[in-house]
Parts: structure tokens; C-alpha cells; sequence
């Protein structure tokens, strides 16, 4: 059923042209509820180093065009996985999609060039301090904070956290080892901090409120405004990942 749903995404919600290439072009709005999809989908940039290092869409992983040849790209070595291509402006990304599907890739979806696209573009830097929270099929778009606790905690991932309600404000889950920890009384916390308490506890919080006890920072989730509505009023389960 996973691997109908771009297919029927396409259907719904954008106009499609299927080349006789053997991929399929959709409009970028397509693209995006494509990407929403927790369906194992990549997103490939098929420009070169530079122009990816200055921009390009979050969680997209570089393949520039001129290095697709005859061989299959060893970052996509699934033949029947979700593969969404775009370039500069559209044609470099066709002439990879065309090169991809004669290679035998069966879900290639080419839509057009960045210089359009209205969703959210990072650059590499920024993207190496980020990381995204998966909570009942809805991502949340998270900055690390620039410390020992964060980058330690980075490099745990991808995990998924059984994460246990306390307090209608926030959810938390106990490691099995601590992360470096220099605490700090926080005084108020935003909904969407990602704290560490004491030095094994991750802390999720989903309400704003001032608060006595002291935290080191992980993170925060950079828009919050759902993120009491999806983790629920019950415990969750949490991915974090980071892409």
C-alpha cells in the first residue's frame, strides 16, 4: 500500500506527464505532499557541490547529473524506492530522471528547478546543526543547539523514544547511558525545547511555562504550533533522526 501512495498522491493532486522515458514529471506542490510521506522516499539534488553547499531542500542528498552514468548510484540502491529529482531549473534533473529510469528505477518522479520552489532551502551548514522529529507521521523541523550535549546526543540517531507523558506540558524518555550535561536553571521554557534532564533524560516540552529546575539544552523544534495536538495527551512514540 506504501508504494501506491505517491502514485495516488499524483492522481489527486497534480498534473502528471508520464514521459516515455520511464519516469514522471509532477508540479512541485505534488512534490511537496510527496515529501510528507513517511514512505522511505529520497530526494535527490542533481546540481553540482557548490550550488547544493548554498542552498538546496532540506534532507535531499546530492547526486549531480554528470556523475549518473551506467551504473547505479550507490546512495540509491533500492530500484523500487520513491526517488524525487530536481536541479536549478529543471533540466538537469530531467536528463537524470531519463538516465535513472533507463537504469531500471521504477518510482522516478522529476519536478523542475529550486529557482521555483516556495518550501524551506538550507545550506549545508545550517543543515549539519538541524534534525527532524517524526511523531505519528507528521515531521517537525528541529535546530540543535551548539554544545557537547547536543552533539553527542546527534549522534545517537536515527532512535525512536517511547516517550512518557508528565504534567500536560511534556513528554520524556530515560536513556540507557548519559550525555554530557552542563545544566542550567532555565526559567521559563517555550513549547518545542528539547531539554536534557539530569544527564540521561530527554525531555520533550509541548507547553510554554516558568520553571524552577535546571536543563541542558538539546534543541528546539523550530515550529511548534501542532506539536501538542500530534504527541496527544497519552505517551508517544518519537523518531528523531537527521533527515
Amino acid at each position: 500500500m506504501k508504494r501506491m501512495l505517491p502514485l495516488l498522491l499524483v492522481l489527486l493532486f497534480g498534473v502528471c506527464a508520464a514521459h516515455a522515458e520511464g519516469y514522471t514529471q509532477i508540479d512541485q506542490e505534488t512534490a511537496r505532499r510527496m515529501m510528507a510521506a513517511e514512505d522511505g522516499h529520497v530526494i535527490v539534488d542533481v546540481r553540482r557541490q557548490d550550488e547544493y553547499d548554498a542552498g538546496h531542500i532540506p534532507g535531499a542528498i546530492l547526486i549531480p547529473n554528470e556523475s549518473i552514468g551506467s551504473d547505479s548510484p550507490e546512495a540509491l540502491p533500492d530500484y523500487d524506492q520513491v526517488i524525487l529529482v530536481y536541479c536549478r531549473s529543471g533540466n538537469r534533473s530531467k536528463q537524470a530522471s531519463q538516465k535513472l529510469a533507463a537504469m531500471g528505477y521504477t518510482q522516478v518522479y522529476e519536478f523542475g528547478g529550486i529557482m521555483t520552489w516556495t518550501g524551506d532551502i538550507v545550506t549545508t551548514e545550517e543543515e549539519e546543526n538541524t534534525m527532524k522529529l517524526w511523531i505519528g507521521g507528521a515531521a517537525f523541523d528541529a535546530e540543535l543547539a551548539d554544545n557537547e550535549t547536543a552533539r553527542a546526543f546527534a549522534a545517537l540517531l536515527p532512535m525512536e523514544l517511547h516517550m512518557t507523558e508528565l504534567n500536560g506540558n511534556e513528554k520524556y524518555h530515560y536513556l540507557m547511558s548519559g550525555l554530557p550535561a552542563a545544566p542550567e536553571r532555565m526559567g521559563h521554557i517555550e513549547a518545542g525545547d528539547i531539554l536534557l534532564f539530569g544527564d540521561s533524560c530527554v525531555v520533550v516540552f509541548y507547553q510554554s511555562f516558568d520553571t524552577p529546575y535546571s536543563y541542558t539544552r538539546i534543541g528546539r523544534i523550530i515550529h511548534a504550533e501542532n506539536l501538542a495536538q500530534q504527541l496527544g495527551a497519552g505517551d508517544a512514540d518519537v523518531r528523531f533522526a537527521r533527515d
